[in-house]
């Protein structure tokens, strides 16, 4: 098993981001990945991360590689845990802690379906914009956005996010039209509660051009639910995960605004994660609950 082993090197090198976060969450070294990935690229005859100090970097062959490794080892993690079920059956309190967003618009309308595969597994579900202080209160997992900065938790993206400017057709009939980012200066921007002061929405173009708008608007608010509510209800613009409202945009309930900028700001992390300690990552129950996360998005997803 010893090349299922250096695959796993190699993929959790890249989820990871470094090669000390793949050897935290194999339990190995960082010299050990670094062998490992050194090997597959000699048996391969080409180049698949480009090593940095501060970053690791998929090549055009590393990119190739690890879509295709990544479904194989999924694949065999699937099949392992087929087996395994036939002895070990899920059952006990999974304690998960859960952003608010993330929860109402992903978690809550699909536990119904996870419940129903393995009901054994009772759910304690606590919906917070706080942190969970997972190693301090038995939190078994937090579902966050935006990057792990503690280095001694694991986590596991479950989705790529962007954030995006919607509004509905309804909103824009007979407003002032968007070119631009500066544009937005005329409507009515619904803004998420980051800090007291000017709200400023920083656009990068494909020329990595930054363009800073200060924006104004009837409503601002800590709730993030309640900005796709008030959007999806002709009230005005605004910033979103796409995660949060791919139903919408695919279904023209909401339009996106400034299709060839990226929104760039500090505060608006990209992705959503699954945080867990390594003392509990060995957690039947708890990997079943990530995995179907992460299907859940890969199936809501899959036509954004």
């Amino acid at each position: 098993m010893e090349w299922v082993q250096t695959l796993r090197s190699f993929v959790s090198a890249v989820q990871q981001g470094s090669l000390s976060g793949a050897g935290r969450l194999l339990g190995s070294s960082p010299a050990s990945i670094s062998r490992h990935i050194t090997s597959l690229e000699e048996q391969l005859g080409t180049q698949l991360l480009k090593r940095s100090s501060r970053a690791l970097a998929l090549t055009e062959a590393g990119e190739l590689y690890y879509a295709q490794v990544e479904q194989i080892l999924q694949q065999l993690a699937e099949a392992n845990r087929s087996v395994n079920q036939l002895q070990t059956k899920p059952e006990g309190v999974l304690r998960v802690h859960t952003r608010m967003l993330v929860g109402q618009l992903i978690i809550l309308p699909y536990l119904p379906e996870f419940m129903a595969q393995y009901p054994d597994i009772r759910i304690d579900i606590v919906l917070s914009n706080n942190i969970a202080p997972v190693m301090d209160q038995g939190v078994d997992v937090d579902i966050r956005i935006g990057k792990l900065e503690d280095s001694s938790l694991i986590a596991r993206k479950l989705t790529g996010s962007e954030r995006v400017a919607v509004a509905t057709p309804a909103y824009l009939k007979d407003r002032p039209p968007i070119y631009s980012p500066q544009d937005l200066r005329n409507h009515n921007c619904l803004t998420y509660r980051i800090n007291l002061g000017t709200t400023v929405w920083r656009f990068m173009d494909a020329e990595k051009r930054i363009d800073e708008v200060p924006v104004r608007g009837s409503v601002q608010t800590d709730f993030g639910y309640a900005l796709v509510e008030l959007a999806k209800s002709d009230v005005g613009i605004a910033l979103l995960p796409d995660w949060a409202v791919h139903r919408e945009l695919a279904d023209g309930r909401l339009v996106r605004l400034l299709p060839g900028y990226k929104v760039s700001h500090v505060d608006f992390e990209n992705g959503v994660y699954a945080v867990f300690p390594a003392s509990r990552q060995t957690s039947f129950k708890l990997r079943l609950f990530v995995d179907f996360l992460a299907q859940v998005f890969k199936r809501e997803l899959a036509n954004l």
